[in-house]
């Protein structure tokens, strides 16, 4: 028998490489590029009642590659192709920062999940990398991996789950996250 499982509360997308095609420290908002399906893919968890977000890292930023006003512009550009997001999260250190919320480390998430009100066990985190899947473990949300050419074969072995595009992705999202044992004591308190 199966767990039985509820729709995520929110999804919670990398940028670069997972909704844009990945243009090394962009500065130039006419060079963002949507990948396939990411419209999509995005007004169908929309339609579901599903909240969206991005969590990105920016190291640009930190090494003075780009500039703020550049990046808002960038991201304005995101936004007007496939927002609107719930919310953005971006991290703008370098690794060398040492900081909490540059992925792999599980800030962005957790911020993300606090102002959007949900637990970040209820979201689900698509990313293209390693370092996205191991934020949202850190975080204590689910993961889903869906591979370009720059993932590295060790990151597909390790994700705990993988998806071949964005849209098998959301079907994964959409088949619900695993109720928890405080999920199905509240649903039984409601019932009564």
């Amino acid at each position: 028998m199966s767990q039985p499982a509820r729709p995520p509360a929110a999804v919670l997308f990398d940028r670069d490489g997972t909704l844009i095609h990945d243009v090394p420290y962009n500065i130039d908002p006419e060079r963002v590029e949507p990948v396939a399906g990411a419209r999509e893919v995005l007004d169908r968890l929309r339609a579901e009642g599903v909240k969206v977000g991005i969590v990105t890292n920016q190291s640009g930023v930190a090494k003075g590659l780009i500039a703020p006003e550049a990046l808002r512009a960038v991201n304005d550009r995101v936004d007007a192709l496939l927002g609107p997001f719930d919310v953005w999260e971006i991290c703008p250190h370098d690794d060398g920062d040492r900081c909490d919320c540059r992925k792999p480390a599980p800030g962005l998430v957790l911020r993300a999940a606090r102002r959007l009100g949900v637990r970040p066990e209820d979201c689900v985190v698509i990313g293209d990398i390693g370092r996205d899947m191991e934020a949202a473990c850190a975080a204590g949300a689910r993961g889903v991996l869906v591979p370009t050419p720059v993932t590295l074969a060790e990151e597909v072995a390790a994700a705990p789950e993988v998806a071949p595009d964005l849209a098998a992705a959301v079907d994964l999202v959409l088949g619900g996250i695993p109720l928890t044992a405080e999920d199905e004591e509240g649903m039984s308190r409601a019932d009564g």
